[in-house]
């Protein structure tokens, strides 16, 4: 762009499509807190999803202005954008968002020889790998971080390791650090974690001792 400003992704469509597209990405991850989608579409939502937690920070009747004109379903999500988020993020500096990486889906398309002819033979088109992410709200209930880091520090203390690993600890502060009540959050889904193991330990091994009596 002129003037030094950043450069956005076209993702092949022009700029109306491009930002209805953007708009229903972001309705979706603030209506379900992650979404996934590819990775190209993943980044470039989040910039905008970053901008609306901003303007939910700042509530003043012009950043709702804003968000209104944003949102295709504001009459829902203004008002946990200016609620619950805004509070959630408070103490946060940024980084309200997430992409993380996830393995490329298959896309198995066809294509017809003729277009709209439903008795046509349609041949497959050779299989194509999209690069897939996961978009997501962070500190939420749906934050896969914060799962996968309680299911790393659960494992561990199971192998008799108190977060002896040095990325473990990295993510524990990552998880928890603006997370309200965050190392208590996190021990109760660790505990849930080895309480479930526990039990299905206990019951693969009741299964084991029927199945060697048979």
């Amino acid at each position: 762009m002129a003037g030094g400003g950043s450069r956005y992704r076209h993702l092949s469509r022009d700029s109306a499509h491009r930002q209805a597209m953007l708009r229903n990405l972001v309705t979706s991850l603030f209506q379900h807190e992650s979404i996934t989608t590819t990775w190209p579409k993943a980044k470039e939502a989040q910039r905008l999803a970053e901008k609306l937690i901003t303007l939910g920070k700042k509530n003043t009747e012009a950043s709702r202005r804003r968000a209104l004109e944003i949102f295709y379903t504001p009459h829902e999500m203004l008002p946990k954008l200016f609620g619950p988020l805004r509070e959630r993020y408070a103490d946060r500096p940024g980084g309200y968002t997430r992409v993380l990486r996830v393995e490329p889906r298959e896309k198995n398309e066809y294509f017809s020889a003729k277009k709209g002819d439903k008795n046509a033979i349609r041949e497959p088109k050779p299989q194509v790998k999209a690069p897939t992410a996961i978009l997501e709200l962070v500190d939420g209930p749906k934050d896969m971080r914060f799962a996968m880091t309680a299911r790393t520090v659960a494992r561990e203390r199971e192998q008799g390791r108190d977060l002896v690993h040095s990325l473990t600890r990295l993510n524990v502060k990552k998880v928890t650090q603006f997370r309200k009540d965050g190392v208590e959050v996190l021990e109760q889904a660790i505990s849930k974690l080895s309480l479930a193991k526990k039990q299905n330990d206990k019951l693969a091994k009741k299964e084991a001792e029927v199945d060697s009596r048979d």
